[in-house]
């Protein structure tokens, strides 16, 4: 299994619209951060989590010409608002594209992209999907095994999952005992941690830390980074060895 970090960014992704911080004005690749979402390729599969804004540009980046499905975390913009643009792979695959998601994000996916679901005259040239509805149940996507994992995003559930022996997790600032025991075994664990100071709705970096070594994972890294963490240099120096920031276009392999 290849698992690619497609962006590793929050919300407004780095640099900031109109900041001059450091983070915002490093020239080290590591600073510049899309919004997040992965690529995973395993047993010959190709799945995205989560179609952020930067969807295209980040396909286009890794040159990921295939695509078996999507799977979405959760209902926010960050994660949700390049969904449009997989109508390349209906074009090129002949085929629609999975999309795998929770009834409620799947109704707020309708209300957004009501020209996508609308079950009268479609325009042609819109996306083709197959909407694949998920509970808190393990689940295959084309022969794959995925089981979620359910966080809180303050009172938000969002969904992350394991993939054999890989974990994503992302926008979470709870994780019960009963969902950390889906973790638990995992070689790679990603979690978000958003900054250094304490958070409404997510993991800070003390909290992601403790965390990581609490669920005692071969490795960990944290996405979902705002330019707030500091810049990634600065910051690797303070993690424990087996821990480290992830950074966009950065490849793992298990």
């Amino acid at each position: 299994m290849k698992i690619t970090f497609l962006g590793t960014g929050t919300s407004q992704g780095i640099p900031v619209i109109a900041c001059s911080c450091d983070v915002c004005t490093s020239l080290d690749f590591r600073d510049h951060r899309l919004r997040t979402s992965v690529h995973i390729e395993v047993e010959g599969k190709s799945f995205v989590i989560d179609t952020g804004p930067d969807f295209r540009q980040q396909m286009l980046r890794e040159r990921i010409n295939s695509l078996d499905g999507v799977i979405y975390t959760h209902e926010h913009k960050d994660h949700t608002a390049g969904l449009d643009d997989v109508r390349a792979y209906n074009f090129i695959q002949q085929k629609e594209m999975p999309i795998y998601a929770t009834k409620r994000v799947l109704n707020q996916l309708k209300m957004e992209y009501s020209y996508i679901f609308t079950t009268g005259k479609k325009y042609p040239g819109i996306p083709q999907i197959k909407v694949e509805e998920i509970t808190n149940m393990p689940f295959e996507a084309d022969g794959i095994k995925f089981t979620p994992i359910e966080v809180l995003h303050l009172n938000l559930p969002v969904f992350g999952f394991r993939i054999n022996n890989f974990t994503y997790i992302t926008d979470a600032n709870y994780i019960s005992e009963e969902e950390k025991e889906k973790i638990k075994g995992s070689k790679a664990l990603v979690i978000n941690a958003l900054q250094k100071a304490e958070h409404i709705s997510h993991f800070n970096l003390e909290q992601a830390v403790a965390l990581a070594q609490e669920l005692n994972i071969d490795h960990t890294y944290f996405t979902h980074l705002s330019h707030r963490m500091g810049r990634h240099a600065d910051v690797e120096k303070e993690l424990p060895e087996n821990i480290s920031l992830a950074f966009d276009g950065q490849q793992i392999e298990l």
